[in-house]
């Protein structure tokens, strides 16, 4: 049985390769095609539903029901047999339909003279394309080897939809990969650019889906395991320094690599008529299918293994290597899935933003794209597979929203949005070297944020007044292994250069929760943020934070030297941090090596407890900077990467803000210097609201400086504390509103600039 559905299964592709070969139009090719399968298969009826829409499935071709009904019969997602195929990606296979859980009477088909249904999914790579349906009189289940041919097929219609085989007048569908699309994801970096596709990873594109030697697809098939059997085997051999996590990453790619029963689905596919890339391709799609509905996360885990594996043999296959030879345009905007701190760097300055489907805003790549203040925007799900090397495209970071190939009335409102960006941009260049004062004469320090020697340059143009945040762990974070003191000392020193005397402030290696060190073991914690990272890793392995507070004392070479340790709790944590800075001093002066001739240590407040450390604490610390981002999480117990959540607490919230007066009250009383760092810093209303109600320092990306200071520098901010006091004690929640209410009522500010 099993022989003879493979001999007919081949025919029927056979069929498929001659209809597609046909000079016909899209429509033509379409009904030709479901009177050839409702044939094969010897059924009454065939019919292909296709989504016009992500929730709405159309008959676009049929044999065997009412002609009428294509392209009049629509339904949503879930809705019906055909809509649970399409939203559920499985199989349906009914003896009788009418009965079945979900059915839907669609009168105009006259499909009640029909009892039997199956509707197999037609999806390439985890991209739902709609469904395909056969239907008989008879009440029958169909056979796994009859649904098994049907999903083959399903799988070459996929693959001709994507090679735009069912286009032209009266067609089904219109051309992929140039209609307009609109992606929105999640905010990671503000900004908004415009320019063209560069792709991180090129889609492998299977343009022969169909054979006619299903002997030498098998010997292709064969070869191309066996080399990356070999390659996987090479990547085990060829690391020497590999963690046990890097390890089991690797064996798991040997396990697939090795699985019999993977190379027995493709090859049964082969048997069908597939080609060998469209076999993997086949068994990639149906795995994308099932783990990535699982509920288990180590399931999942193990379909992004499988998918990987799935590449890398297209890529073996087909030879479209990761270097397609297409060259990175001048105005690149980089498309990947992911992407990890080194690769980006790799990338340089020279993107005019990032667009990744996944991500997190606390992730390397965001840190990388605040320091460039480039546009960033992640979890736009969906566009690595719909974007091409070349498209045009928008990326708004303010909105987390993405225009692909957009038409005429987008590219004209969005190059009005850019004409007036750069106007202001202008206008702030001119206050570049003016201080950030009030017009009651109040003066706010304003410093940027860092991480990177290519960030520094940004210092002079930007008009901040140093550095009040440099992120030592990027260096820590884009190498394969943990760097020397020297090299880290040698780079500390050219950041202490290149900021021409301005103050630095080095803020100790800040790792674990979302910043894991790829040759670090990472812990298994069910809330990574509140786990164990940051300064609590430095006095765990104190000999990591002495190594790294030695390159920056030697780095220094006798000048001023600020450092800050990262998530401090409590007062006995900055203690014992601090006295192992003294042990690096007194050391340094028994070698005879120079020490700092002044040297500032403070803690950086990011959990409300340390706002209610003793009075002894505020007394020892040189400074105290707020870690806005993580200080607000904590606050409202809201996962900054929780979209769901992270959107909804506001800064100038009046819970908020009374704590945060608390803090400067307290800072005020002990003498004790007092800045704000993060997001919050860089916007230009919550930046006003922070000087309004005392802090006198701010440090954000260097984009945010000249906004920030425009504002400051016409508002009284003795009014604007007066005004902050009387939204507060409204007892309005959020004062956002008021406080833009007040100042577009008493200065000439547009509400726009905040």
């Amino acid at each position: 049985m099993a022989d003879r559905i493979e001999s007919e299964s081949r025919k029927l592709l056979g069929r498929l390769r001659v209809a597609l070969a046909e000079g016909t139009a899209g429509q033509e090719r379409l009904d030709r095609i479901v009177a050839l399968i409702a044939a094969s298969m010897q059924t009454e009826v065939c019919s292909i539903y296709l989504f016009r829409d992500a929730e709405t499935l159309e008959l676009c071709a049929t044999e065997g029901l009412q002609a009428e009904s294509v392209h009049q019969t629509r339904m949503r997602l879930g809705e019906g047999l055909v809509g649970r195929v399409a939203r559920t990606r499985r199989v349906i296979n009914a003896a009788d339909a009418p009965s079945a859980k979900g059915f839907r009477y669609m009168p105009e088909t006259g499909e009640e003279r029909f009892s039997s249904f199956c509707g197999v999914p037609i999806q390439r790579l985890g991209d739902a394309l709609g469904v395909l349906v056969v239907q008989s009189k008879d009440a029958r289940t169909f056979t796994p080897d009859e649904v098994y041919a049907l999903e083959v097929v399903a799988m070459v219609l996929a693959e001709m939809t994507e090679l735009g085989a069912f286009l032209g007048e009266g067609a089904a569908l219109s051309a992929r990969h140039q209609r307009p699309v609109l992606f929105r994801g999640s905010i990671a970096q503000e900004g908004a650019s415009s320019g063209h596709v560069y792709l991180h990873e090129p889609r492998v594109v299977v343009t022969n889906p169909i054979s006619d030697d299903p002997e030498r697809e098998l010997e292709r098939l064969r070869e191309a395991v066996e080399t990356l059997r070999r390659t996987v085997d090479d990547l085990l051999s060829g690391q020497k320094a590999l963690s046990p996590d890097q390890v089991e990453i690797f064996e798991a790619y040997r396990m697939f690599a090795n699985s019999r029963s993977w190379m027995r689905r493709m090859e049964d596919d082969i048997a069908t008529g597939l080609t060998a890339e469209a076999a993997v391709e086949k068994e990639q799609s149906l795995a994308r299918s099932r783990l990535g509905q699982a509920p288990d996360a180590y399931m999942r885990e193990r379909l992004h293994d499988l998918d990987d594996l799935s590449n890398r043999l297209l890529r073996i296959l087909t030879g479209q290597g990761k270097n397609t030879g297409a060259e990175m345009p001048e105005n690149a905007i980089l498309i990947a899935k992911n992407i990890g701190p080194g690769e980006l760097l790799d990338y340089g300055k020279t993107l005019r933003g990032i667009v990744l489907e996944e991500g997190s805003v606390g992730s390397h790549a965001t840190i990388v794209a605040r320091a460039w203040a480039i546009p960033l925007v992640i979890n736009a799900k969906g566009i690595t597979t719909e974007a091409l090397n070349g498209d045009a495209i928008l990326v708004d970071g303010e909105q987390g929203v993405v225009h692909l190939r957009p038409d005429d009335s987008v590219k004209a409102a969005f190059a009005d949005k850019l004409a007036m960006q750069t106007r202001a941009q202008e206008r702030y260049a001119s206050l570049r070297d003016l201080p950030a004062t009030g017009t009651c004469g109040t003066r706010i320090a304003l410093q940027m944020n860092a991480g990177l020697m290519a960030d520094l340059p940004s210092l002079a143009g930007s008009g901040a007044e140093g550095v009040g945040l440099f992120r030592t762990e990027l260096q820590f974070l884009i190498r394969s292994q943990m760097p020397k003191r020297l090299e880290l000392s040698a780079l500390y020193a050219r950041v202490m250069a290149a900021a021409g005397g301005k103050r630095v402030a080095f803020r100790t290696l800040d790792i674990g929760s979302d910043k894991v060190l790829p040759y670090m073991k990472p812990n298994d914690e069910p809330n990574p943020a509140m786990g164990w990272r940051a300064l609590r890793v430095g006095l765990d392995k104190p000999g990591i934070l002495r190594m790294q507070l030695q390159a920056l004392v030697r780095a220094a070479q006798g000048a001023p030297l600020t450092v800050m340790f990262p998530f401090v709790t409590l007062e006995a944590e900055f203690s014992i941090a601090r006295a192992e800075l003294d042990k690096v001093l007194d050391r340094e002066c028994k070698l005879g090596n120079p020490v700092p001739s002044k040297l500032e240590v403070g803690a950086m407040l990011e959990t409300p407890s340390l706002a209610y450390a003793p009075d002894s604490f505020f007394r020892a610390v040189d400074f105290i900077s707020v870690g806005g981002n993580d200080l607000k999480q904590f606050f409202y117990a809201a996962d900054r990467e929780n979209e769901r959540v992270r959107r909804r607490y506001d800064m100038l919230n009046g819970s908020f803000l009374t704590f945060l007066s608390q803090v400067v009250a307290r800072c005020e009383t002990a003498g004790t210097p007092l800045s704000f760092c993060g997001e919050d810093a860089g916007r230009p209303l919550e930046a006003l609201v922070l000087a309004a109600i005392g802090f006198r320092s701010l440090s954000m990306r260097p984009a945010s400086v000249g906004p920030v200071k425009h504002l400051i520098r016409q508002v009284n901010l003795i009014e604007a504390g007066k005004a902050v006091a009387t939204a507060l004690a409204s007892g309005e929640q959020d004062i956002r509103e008021m406080m833009n209410a007040w100042l577009v009522d008493n200065h000439e500010v547009a509400r726009a600039t905040t």
